[in-house]
């Protein structure tokens, strides 16, 4: 039996990077040879065990043969004459394809190391395009390594686009997509995430109506419009202000609350819930997306305001519920702002201004109300009548 420290804890290592888990491969043994050393066994496909004591992951050596369409059409073998070499040709990426002896020596058959001085996400083996997933992957991976100046392999590229070409991608699972989709959001550049995606064409695929407004934006730059941001600069201004992966993705999808007409924003809210539909996205996400994309600019708007359509924003906002939310939504809103400013020193006073009618609002609480004698139904038509006059009073102080 021997052991390798293998994948992202060698690459991670390599690039300085801190390394949040270790996964092992195991040549030259049993699954009962595993359980007899105190091993449990955790894998439902292939032979994965956690370690008795520090609990972390050890997989016996395999390969995989594609047998069936998808990601989940594979067969897999585990034994002991699996070589380690072998069960590292099945991985995905050349730099993900390295080992590590328990003596810190590396084993590294695909040139992996090579590839990081030279920045390059590729592919292993042509075996690479039978896993849509992968495709996900090198697009989080970009997400990650990017601002240290990684790239696609030319050849890997073109093998995506081929993938692509063929339905590959048709077969990935809602789950999935928002797996890798979720995990980009909280990387250094989310926004190199759906760049890959829409240079491969999977976007088109994916996320038909992220692929519209990046088409737009293409054809202005192309035209040199001024007054114009570029596509995703909301995104890129969001990750500078916040590491919250659901403002990431609101800041995503704040373009198509744009509409010129009400009927062109309706469209695009529709298109929001739809693909968060599509997706299965967790509803925090979803509602925030909705919500900043239907009400960022009455947001822009908030300087010249006056008290009842600052306090619509407030409820729209549901600022009163959980005032964590009116804070995502300002967020998104100072991002977009940034991004067609074309500046990130140009200070967000509508920020400021609704925080203060907030503040204003909520110290009129239904208690105090009460107090005045006000019951039933109508105590919450009056409690929004003295917060809109609280706010009110506020403004004339400005």
């Amino acid at each position: 039996m021997e052991i390798y420290l293998v994948g992202g804890a060698v690459r991670d290592q390599l690039l300085g990077y801190p390394i949040k888990e270790r996964d092992y491969v195991v040549v030259g043994a049993s699954p009962d040879e595993m359980l007899t050393q105190g091993f449990r066994l955790i894998g439902k496909d292939f032979p994965v065990f956690l370690h008795p004591k520090t609990h972390e992951e050890y997989a016996l050596a395999r390969t995989e043969r594609k047998i069936g369409p998808g990601y989940k059409g594979f067969s897999c073998y585990a034994a002991p004459d699996v070589t380690l070499e072998e069960d590292l040709q099945r991985r995905d990426l050349t730099i993900n394809a390295m080992a590590q002896t328990s003596s810190g020596q590396i084993i590294d058959p695909f040139e992996g190391q090579k590839d990081i001085e030279k920045r390059l996400l590729r592919h292993v083996a042509p075996a690479f395009s039978e896993d849509p997933v992968r495709i996900l992957r090198v697009a989080r991976f970009m997400a990650r390594f990017s601002p240290l100046g990684f790239r696609v392999a030319k050849e890997t590229m073109a093998l995506m686009k081929t993938m692509v070409s063929v339905g590959e991608v048709k077969a990935l699972v809602p789950e999935r997509v928002w797996q890798e989709f979720s995990i980009a959001l909280t990387e250094s550049a989310p926004q190199a995430f759906i760049k890959t995606l829409y240079d491969c064409g999977a976007l088109a695929v994916l996320f038909p109506e992220l692929q519209v407004s990046y088409k737009q934006y293409e054809r202005i730059a192309d035209q040199r419009i001024r007054g114009q941001h570029r596509y995703l600069s909301v995104l890129e201004k969001a990750v500078v202000l916040t590491d919250d992966p659901q403002v990431r993705f609101a800041a995503i999808f704040c373009d198509l609350g744009k509409g010129i007409l009400e009927e062109e924003t309706q469209a695009g809210i529709h298109s929001i819930q739809a693909l968060c539909q599509r997706y299965r996205i967790p509803h925090a996400y979803s509602s925030l997306a909705v919500m900043t994309a239907a009400y960022h600019l009455l947001c822009h708007r908030a300087l010249e305001l006056g008290a009842p359509s600052l306090y619509l924003l407030l409820e729209k906002t549901d600022a009163f519920r959980q005032s964590s939310r009116l804070d995502q939504f300002l967020l998104v809103c100072e991002a977009d702002f940034q991004a067609y400013s074309g500046s990130s020193n140009i200070v967000y006073l509508q920020k400021d201004r609704v925080l203060a009618a907030f503040s204003a609002a909520k110290s009129v609480s239904a208690g105090k109300v009460k107090k005045l004698g006000v019951t039933g139904a109508a105590l919450g038509k009056k409690l929004v009548e003295h917060r809109i006059q609280a706010i009110s009073q506020f403004l004339q102080t400005v």
